[in-house]
C-alpha cells in the first residue's frame, strides 16, 4: 500500500510516517499542497493522510482537485473538529476526516480501510491454501502462519489482489516501496525470491519473463 502524508507541521508529519511505515505501508511526506498536488501527478497512491491548513496551495483545494482527478482515498487529518469542518471537508471530496489530536492506532485502521475500497481488493483474499489478510495483516498457508517482513507482505498483497494477473516489478517498487528506493536495484527480485521460499512448496509465484511475477 502506498500513502502520501501531506502535513506542514515537520515533527508531527515525521511521526506519521514513521507510524505508517511501521504498520507495514510504503509512505512519502510532504509539507505543503503543491507539493502533494505534484507527487500525485506523479505516483499512483492508494490513500492521501491530507490536512487542511496548508501553505503554498490550501488543503481544500488539494482536496477538491484530487477528488476530482486521481484514484487515490483522501483522508482528512485537521485540528478543526466541529460537525460543520466534518461536513465541509467531505464535501470537499474527501473520504474520511480524522481530527486532532488522534489516536495512532484508529489512523492506521482508517488508512487501512480506505485502500480497501476496491472490489478487486477485499479485506480477507483465498487462493487455495493460501490466505491473506489485508486487515490484520496477516497471511497464512496450509494453516500455517507465515512470518513476513512488511515488503514481503506487501508483494503478497498485491499478487492476491490481481487475483492471477501479472505485476510487473516496477508497478511492485512503485505500490510497496517509496520515493528514496531506487528503480535500478534490484530489492523487488530479491524480496520475491525470500517471499517463494517463506511460502514453501509447491511454487506458488511465477515470473513471467520480461513482464513481471504472478501468483
Amino acid at each position: 500500500m502506498r500513502v502520501l502524508v501531506v502535513e506542514d507541521h515537520v515533527t508531527l508529519a515525521a511521526r506519521i510516517g514513521e507510524g505508517l511505515r511501521d504498520a507495514g505501508m510504503a509512505v512519502d511526506v510532504v509539507h505543503d499542497g503543491a507539493a502533494a498536488l505534484d507527487g500525485v501527478a506523479g505516483t499512483a497512491y492508494d490513500v492521501v493522510v491530507l490536512d487542511r491548513d496548508l501553505p503554498v496551495v490550501h488543503g481544500d483545494q488539494v482536496c477538491r482537485s484530487l477528488a476530482a482527478g486521481a484514484d487515490a482515498r483522501i483522508l482528512l487529518l485537521t485540528a478543526a473538529t466541529s460537525v460543520d469542518d466534518r461536513v465541509d471537508g467531505l464535501e470537499l471530496g474527501a473520504d474520511d476526516y480524522l481530527g486532532k489530536p488522534f489516536a495512532f492506532p484508529e489512523l492506521v485502521a482508517r488508512v487501512r480501510a480506505l485502500a480497501r475500497r476496491t472490489p478487486s481488493a477485499p479485506p480477507l483474499v483465498r487462493r487455495g491454501d493460501l490466505v491473506v489478510d489485508r486487515a490484520r495483516h496477516r497471511a497464512s498457508r496450509g494453516g500455517r502462519a507465515l512470518s513476513l517482513t512488511r515488503k514481503e507482505f506487501g508483494v503478497l498483497e498485491m499478487l492476491t489482489a490481481a487475483d492471477g494477473g501479472v505485476v510487473s516489478a516496477e508497478l511492485l517498487l512503485e505500490h510497496v516501496w517509496d520515493a528514496h528506493a531506487d528503480p535500478f536495484s534490484n530489492v523487488v527480485s530479491v524480496t520475491v525470491a525470500r517471499l517463494r521460499r517463506k511460502l514453501g512448496p509447491p511454487a506458488l509465484i511465477e515470473t513471467v519473463v520480461g513482464r513481471g511475477y504472478r501468483l
